[in-house]
């Protein structure tokens, strides 16, 4: 996950500009059209956008959801058709906006991020929403596979989401997108569990880059879900006649949700400093192990260094009467080695029964 993924315009650009900029790994761009009431639904792909404006005249509630990295072109045709506020518009084109909600005359407009596990790393996706009266517009640049799971519910017959208006509609995919983050630290879960498996075995350099990467991308989710609660939080305070009074136990429902990833990603959070600190003890004491012992070696050899030392000097006895009577001895090296023997051996007992060894 890279540390910054907004986009900007350069510094004293206009308000509102619309200026695209170039993106590695687009998905193909796809407009699907998806109408219904409470008696039948209407699904549509690769439409033009000319072809959603006469559905906003009717009572059914309307869908655009817009798949892929959207254009200059088809933003400004889309703002046309459906009277979206420039400054919305351009938050969509300049992705990795803060989550928030922004009301627009008859429209609201929400930013939410979308996390999702790939190849063992996070990416957060921006999801951009337009809400009216009977329509609602979405953006998402990553793959539709969660928003088909909505689609499949708006097929089936009885639907709650069918018989609902655009307001339900709204609550659903910002329930969808929230939830997204449960998967997401599901992964992490497992990952820490590892790591902690890992610490309490062999310290591994590998080990401290793994707990860094995953501190990292948790701070990164926390700087890019925390606000999240907040647009949940303004939605239910019931202040927008979009949002009809009965939906707003649902985005009660959703809120909860939100406090349970944030509980859960600040759990994760404190775990991994908890096994940093634990990892770099691990580190210091094995380190202390290794100093100990290579300090009573030290200490051992510190008494055996001095007698031959002494021995070493090689004084003539033949010279002095004062220089060494040893040297002599038929047995002297041998009993030299002994007294040697006997020292470490003693030191060796002692230092265990102090339990430094």
């Amino acid at each position: 996950m890279a540390y910054f993924t907004k986009r900007y315009h350069p510094p004293g650009t206009p308000a509102g500009t619309l200026i695209e900029t170039p993106a590695s790994g687009r998905l193909p761009l796809q407009i699907r059209l998806i109408d219904y009431d409470e008696g039948r639904i209407m699904i549509r792909d690769d439409v033009k956008v000319a072809e959603c404006a006469p559905f906003l005249e009717k009572a059914s509630t309307t869908w655009i959801h817009v798949q892929g990295h959207p254009t200059e072109a088809l933003l400004r045709e889309i703002g046309t058709t459906f009277r979206l506020h420039y400054l919305a518009l351009e938050d969509v084109l300049n992705s990795g906006q803060r989550p928030k909600v922004e009301p627009f005359d008859d429209q609201l407009f929400v930013v939410m991020s979308m996390p999702e596990m790939r190849s063992g790393r996070v990416e957060v996706h921006q999801v951009s929403l337009f809400f009216g009266n009977n329509f609602l517009v979405s953006f998402c640049e990553n793959s539709s596979a969660s928003f088909q799971q909505i689609v499949k519910r708006l097929g089936e017959q009885g639907s709650r989401l069918r018989s609902r208006g655009a307001d339900y509609l709204l609550y659903s995919l910002l329930d969808m997108v929230i939830d997204q983050g449960f998967p997401v630290l599901e992964n992490f879960g497992l990952e820490l569990e590892e790591v902690e498996e890992q610490i309490l075995g062999t310290s591994y350099q590998a080990t401290l880059g793994r707990i860094h990467s995953v501190k990292r991308e948790l701070i990164l989710l926390r700087r890019l879900l925390w606000p999240q609660r907040d647009v949940i939080n303004q939605l239910m305070r019931g202040d927008d006649a979009l949002v009809r009074e009965d939906t707003l136990i649902y985005l009660r429902d959703c809120y909860d949700h939100t406090v349970q990833v944030m509980e859960l990603l600040e759990t994760y959070r404190d775990m991994t400093a908890s096994m940093l600190d634990i990892y770099l003890s691990s580190v210091n004491n094995e380190m202390n192990q290794v100093m100990r012992l290579l300090t009573v070696i030290a200490t051992i050899f510190i008494p055996l260094s001095f007698i031959t030392g002494v021995y070493g000097m090689n004084f003539d006895r033949t010279v002095s009467l004062w220089n060494m009577p040893e040297l002599g001895l038929p047995y002297g090296y041998l009993l030299i080695w002994l007294v040697m023997a006997a020292i470490g051996l003693s030191m060796l007992v002692y230092f265990r029964r102090r339990k430094w060894i």
